[in-house]
C-alpha cells in the first residue's frame, strides 16, 4: 500500500500545481500592467516561500523517488492512508475554490495593486485564508500518505513556520489598506476555521 499512497500524493500534488499554475502567470501579467499600490516583501518572504516548497515538494519527491529517507519510515493502518487521500482531495477543492472566489486579488506575495478588492464571498465568507487552510488539509494528508517521519510532517513543519510569520503581517497590510471594513470581516471570519459564533 505504501506505493500507492505515494502515487496519490504525487498526483494530488500535480493536480495543487495545475491549479496555481494559472493564477501564477496570470499574476505576473496583471502585476506588469497594473500599478502597485504597495509590497512588503523582505528577502525573508523569498526563504520562507522555499522553505514551503522544500517540505510540500521537494522533500517529499526526495521520499518518493528514492530510498534515501527509507531510514525513518513508519507504518499507518491502510484506512488512515486513504483518510488522508481523502484529506487532500478536501484540501486541492479548497484550493481551487479560494483561487475562483479570489480572481484577480490573488497575489503569491505581499502586494497590493490599486485595483485590489476585498473579497467576502463564497468561501471567503467563512474564513480569511482558506489558501491557507488548503495547505494546513495538504500537511494533514502528508502525515497520512508519506508514512516517513521526515517528509510526513515536513509541511506541517515547514508551511507552519511560513504562515506564523506571514499571515499577521498580511492581516495588518489589510487593515492599513481597507481599515474598518477589514476589522469588521475579522470579527465575523476566522483565519482558517470558521468562526463558531459572531
Amino acid at each position: 500500500m505504501d506505493n500507492v499512497f505515494k502515487i496519490i500524493f504525487l498526483v494530488c500534488m500535480i493536480v495543487a500545481e495545475v491549479i496555481r499554475f494559472p493564477h501564477r502567470q496570470r499574476n505576473k501579467r496583471e502585476m506588469r500592467q497594473k500599478k502597485l499600490a504597495e509590497s512588503r516583501i523582505s528577502p525573508l518572504d523569498f526563504a520562507l516561500d522555499m522553505l514551503a516548497f522544500t517540505g510540500m515538494e521537494i522533500i517529499p519527491l526526495i521520499y518518493i523517488f528514492t530510498s534515501w529517507l527509507s531510514f525513518a519510515n513508519y507504518t499507518l493502518p491502510a484506512v488512515l492512508g486513504w483518510l488522508g487521500a481523502v484529506i487532500f482531495v478536501m484540501a486541492l477543492w479548497l484550493l481551487w475554490r479560494s483561487h475562483k472566489d479570489l480572481g484577480l486579488n490573488w497575489s503569491p506575495t505581499l502586494q497590493i495593486t490599486q485595483e485590489h478588492k476585498l473579497v467576502t464571498q463564497g468561501v471567503y465568507h467563512v474564513i480569511r485564508h482558506p489558501i491557507y487552510a488548503a495547505m494546513w488539509l495538504w500537511g494533514v494528508a502528508q502525515v497520512l500518505l508519506l508514512q516517513n517521519w521526515i517528509a510526513g510532517p515536513a509541511t506541517l513543519i515547514f508551511f507552519g513556520i511560513v504562515y506564523f510569520r506571514r499571515t499577521p503581517r498580511e492581516e495588518q497590510m489589510m487593515i492599513d489598506r481597507f481599515g474598518d471594513e477589514y476589522r469588521t470581516y475579522m470579527r465575523q471570519t476566522g483565519r482558517v476555521l470558521p468562526k463558531l459564533s459572531k
